[in-house]
């Protein structure tokens, strides 16, 4: 049986109304609420599964960020994760760094597949599960939507542009799922209690020879701008006109 390592994050919950703060300089996250990234959601459900099938034996979860964080590793225990691990740090770091910050982690934890969600709702990057598998030399399979795992190898489907890619990969590799490869389940009220007497370690931030060093600088985060009103039209003539002698690009 494989070990799985599954990375965690904390982000704004995505059912509420971002709210950016007043000088401009990022999300005001003051007193909102948080949750765990929906695609890491589905990343846990996805080594919890494996297990169940008998082929992983143990899953770990990774967080790296404040203590409040700790609050989403414990969602991860109570959904069935077996053991927790907390990184430090009160940075918000780009992709990159969190990538190297995750390759200790590997290379700790010895893990034969480690699982992330393609993006997280805050930034939207969808590039830390390409960097980590990179600095570790491991091959890997982003935007999993379908996974079959068979003796030696596992297959992935993945959607690409003209459609579906199937990948077959032994491990140990990285991958990164998709909204589409399964449904998570709920943490039940049993669980949720027994999470509390699962390991959870904290770790402080290691320096990584100042690797670490910031290479992206926000400069100012504004609203969308206000959408133009819609105009509806009942027939092709009508949008043709309009396309004519409104909208001038005919």
């Amino acid at each position: 049986m494989i070990k799985i390592l599954v990375a965690v994050k904390r982000v704004l919950d995505f059912n509420l109304r971002v709210r950016l703060k007043p000088d401009g300089s990022g999300v005001d996250l003051a007193n909102a609420k948080m949750s765990m990234n929906p695609f890491d959601e589905i990343a846990v459900e996805e080594a919890i599964r494996l297990k169940e099938k008998g082929v992983a034996g143990e899953c770990v979860a990774v967080s790296i960020g404040p203590l409040a964080n700790q609050e989403t590793l414990r969602t991860a225990l109570a959904l069935g994760m077996d053991r927790g691990i907390l990184i430090t740090t009160d940075e918000e770091w780009e992709p990159l760094n969190v990538a190297k910050i995750l390759k200790k982690t590997v290379e700790k934890e010895s893990p034969q597949l480690v699982i992330l969600g393609k993006q997280s709702i805050d930034g939207d990057h969808n590039q830390t599960g390409q960097m980590l598998a990179e600095i570790l030399n491991w091959p890997q399979a982003t935007c999993v939507s379908e996974l079959k795992w068979q003796e030696e190898e596992c297959l992935l489907t993945r959607e690409i542009d003209t459609g579906l890619e199937v990948l077959a990969v032994k491990p140990p590799f990285i991958m990164t799922v998709d909204l589409r490869l399964n449904q998570p389940r709920y943490a039940t009220l049993p669980n949720i209690m027994r999470a509390k007497q699962k390991p959870l370690s904290i770790e402080p931030l290691l320096n990584l020879n100042n690797s670490l060093t910031p290479r992206i600088k926000r400069l100012k985060v504004e609203p969308p701008p206000p959408r133009n009103s819609v105009k509806m039209l009942k027939t092709v003539e009508e949008l043709v006109r309009h396309l004519k002698q409104e909208a001038k690009v005919i």
